[in-house]
């Protein structure tokens, strides 16, 4: 798979060695989306893809003082995601071959290192921010993020407007990184908190 580096990437690169997290974030929409496609044609899961996608670009901006070493950013972005997508699929493979037993043993066992799998610890502290919300922000931003359904879908269902739907969820996300700001860095905040939408 071949990425379109970015005109300005080496530039883009060096801010966020240096800690700029709009530079990363500036990274993070322009390659999220395409990284997204190759990985969904993979595992055919848009969670699965989402989640493979976010921890790559959390090591990222974990890593970010390294990148300056790095010859092919774009290859990079690629390779790390490549390989995450990978591990998925040889482990998916090995579970479906194995007996469901065997299966439950192995999956009470595994306990994925969270270098691995950054985003999961985050994930559960925006699960314990998200339990704080007012209810109907509540209810709205479970429906959005959670069960991906449209803001149109959410107002029919809650018997709201959509551009009421859309404060909820503008406000759930404002409460979120005030609760969180403390506890998690603001650039892996906003990944985490970005759903993965394609066309």
């Amino acid at each position: 798979m071949a990425i379109k580096p970015l005109e300005n990437e080496k530039e883009l690169l060096a801010e966020i060695a240096m800690g700029s997290q709009r530079a990363f974030t500036e990274l993070f929409e322009a390659y999220y989306a395409v990284l997204g496609e190759y990985v969904l044609k993979l595992t055919k899961s848009l969670d699965v893809s989402e989640e493979i996608v976010q921890d790559t670009f959390v090591k990222v901006w974990l890593k970010r003082a390294n990148l300056l070493e790095i010859q092919s950013f774009t290859n990079y972005l690629f390779i790390l995601c490549r390989n995450r997508t990978m591990d998925f699929l040889r482990k998916q493979a090995k579970e479906r071959a194995e007996k469901a037993e065997l299966e439950s043993r192995l999956l009470e066992n595994l306990a994925e290192d969270d270098l691995e799998n950054p985003s999961q610890v985050y994930r559960a502290l925006i699960d314990k921010a998200v339990e704080k919300l007012p209810a109907q922000a509540q209810r709205v931003y479970i429906l959005s993020r959670y069960e991906r359904l449209k803001h149109e879908e959410i107002a029919s269902q809650l018997g709201i407007s959509p551009e009421t739907v859309k404060k909820h969820i503008q406000y759930a996300v404002s409460f979120i990184k005030s609760e969180l700001k403390s506890s998690i860095d603001l650039g892996i905040l906003a990944v985490i908190l970005s759903p993965l939408i394609l066309k």
